[in-house]
């Protein structure tokens, strides 16, 4: 009979275990970089202040370092912590602050009804091939910064300096204001919502 190694046996993203968090089901898509510094697209379906589970198509390995960036939501970095059909389940490591942040993002995210909108399917997400480009502030100052993705709604980028929330910026040409920051960039919302074929041209 043949033997089973534990260490890599696979559950149902359903199952249900002893966690310290309450998990939320959530539709967030985003990019996630293992340890090797591959990058995929993924998506998050269910999370909480301790953990996600995250779909990808790659295998990882038990253990194995994550990084990700999620939209509405930022950078969150953990371990994956057990195999599930099509991804893993990561433990989520942060301070407790930011954890506490973490459980007030999924909280106005549910409130808002953000998740789960047909809007939020239809924003096809891609990546640049040339991800670097210029953030133009309202008093002109321009900032060098890496497009990590772009939809028609919007954009997250890195940058080496903190802008505010609110602020109004000109990304390459596509006007817009900040509305979120993460630890290395911030989110951006189009003053439009622009044709997915006009983002592919102007950020190619």
């Amino acid at each position: 009979m043949r033997s089973v190694n534990p260490s890599i046996r696979r559950e149902p993203a359903a199952v249900t275990d002893r966690r310290r968090h309450q998990r939320v089901k959530v539709n967030v898509l985003g990019r996630c970089m293992l340890e090797d510094r591959r990058e995929f697209p993924c998506q998050v379906v269910d999370m909480s202040p301790g953990g996600a589970a995250v779909m990808i198509p790659a295998v990882a390995r038990l253990g194995e370092r994550v990084v990700a960036y999620l939209d509405h939501i930022g950078r969150v970095e953990g371990r994956v912590a057990r195999l599930i059909d099509g991804g893993f389940a990561m433990t989520l490591s942060m301070t407790d602050r930011k954890r506490d942040k973490l459980a007030n993002q999924l909280t106005w995210l549910a409130n808002r009804h953000i998740l789960n909108l047909p809007e939020d399917r239809r924003h096809e997400r891609f990546s640049p091939r040339n991800p670097f480009s210029k953030l133009v502030l309202a008093d002109g100052t321009e900032l060098r910064c890496r497009i990590i993705d772009v939809s028609p709604s919007g954009a997250a980028v890195h940058l080496d300096r903190r802008v505010e929330v609110g602020t109004p910026v000109i990304l390459g040409v596509m006007r817009g204001r900040v509305v979120r920051a993460f630890d290395e960039g911030v989110a951006i919302e189009f003053s439009i919502v622009h044709e997915l074929d006009t983002l592919k041209t102007f950020f190619s």
